[in-house]
């Protein structure tokens, strides 16, 4: 897979995050990407809760619940196999910075457009996180636990891009998705060091 051609992400993440700092952090890691996929199933929750009337998106939306809180519990899983616990939560600054470029105001439309599109995005870096670890963690459990992942992101993402498109009336979706592309390129310069995984 590549990310230029199919997540078009314009910044890719220094394998040497997985050397250098996840794989003296497992742990750290792990609690962290369980608490993201529930954030995930929470996303989309929330994406029921404000837009009812849009069927399809219902749908879609209630079986990527059952999915994410699936991965949270595999992933629980493993913490647990590993003599580990859940730790705390932690704020996920990346996600942070990215909600700031979600339009506030502008009609029902175009926040709904921008919700799509900022989830596309989250998913998307996930996808590209989950490859290099993937390929880099000298772990055969979660190597083949990543890449199982990631394939499951891009999928995410693809439907995030495809229900912006349904749904936009008055929106170029590639005009905006473009734009959170740069965004996101000058976000992401200040991760990849941390023991997370947006981190």
């Amino acid at each position: 897979m590549s990310e230029k051609t199919i997540l078009k992400l314009q910044l890719p993440t220094d394998p040497k995050w997985v050397k250098n700092v996840v794989e003296s952090n497992i742990e750290e890691l792990l609690t962290d990407h369980a608490y993201c996929e529930q954030k995930a199933a929470s996303n989309a929750i929330t994406l029921i809760v404000q837009n009812p009337n849009l069927s399809e998106m219902v749908q879609q939306m209630t079986d990527l619940v059952l999915e994410e809180i699936d991965h949270f519990k595999r992933v629980h899983e493993i913490i647990l196999q590993r003599g580990y616990i859940l730790g705390r939560e932690r704020k996920d600054d990346y996600v942070n910075e990215l909600r700031k470029f979600i339009i506030i105001g502008g009609g029902r439309e175009a926040q709904l457009i921008d919700r799509l599109l900022f989830s596309a995005m989250i998913e998307a870096r996930s996808c590209e996180r989950f490859k290099v670890l993937s390929e880099n963690i000298n772990d055969a459990q979660l190597a083949a636990f990543y890449h199982e992942l990631m394939i499951s992101e891009a999928t995410h993402y693809t439907m995030f891009i495809n229900l912006a498109k349904k749904y936009a009336e008055n929106i170029n979706v590639e005009k905006r998705w473009k734009e959170f592309l740069a965004y996101e390129a000058h976000v992401i310069k200040n991760y990849g060091k941390a023991e997370t995984i947006h981190g």
